[in-house]
């Protein structure tokens, strides 16, 4: 788990001016273990923030994912933003639907894909959605799926 001082730390080395704002952000996301939706992040910032806008919270979202700060993943309800893991070790992950719990996949799924000449790739995700040990054991319809 990542300290706010660590977020705030690797956001400046990006270059990211620090706001209030922003140490908030780094605040929420140190202390939350699983994946963000922007509708909560902005929810969570409006009870400090009166007057806030969405796309505010939003533009700052993705501003953090492009600086590597945060990493997001597209679920069937739509994009969610959690902390990057690690800064320099690309790898995938398998995320538990129930609570949010990623556990990394040790090996790249690309190495073993055949890619056509004329195709040049410049960035891929992997990610496999399933349940975790614990939530398949306290929800009995996650094991029926």
């Amino acid at each position: 788990m990542h300290t706010i001082e660590e977020i705030i730390r690797r956001m400046s080395s990006q270059g990211l001016r620090i706001t209030d704002q922003r140490k908030t952000l780094a605040k929420l996301f140190a202390e939350t273990q699983g994946y963000l939706a922007p509708k909560e992040v902005y929810e969570y910032m409006g009870r400090s923030y009166t007057g806030l806008s969405f796309d505010t919270v939003y533009r700052n979202l993705r501003v953090m994912e492009e600086l590597g700060v945060l990493e997001q993943v597209i679920f069937e309800d739509g994009g969610k933003f959690k902390l990057h893991c690690r800064e320099h070790d690309h790898h995938h992950h398998m995320i538990c639907l129930q609570c949010g719990r990623t556990y990394p996949i040790t090996f790249c799924p690309m190495e073993q894909t055949i890619v056509p000449e004329d195709f040049r790739v410049v960035k891929h995700k992997f990610e496999v959605f399933g349940y975790c040990k614990e939530c398949v054991q306290d929800e009995p319809a996650a094991s029926e799926l």
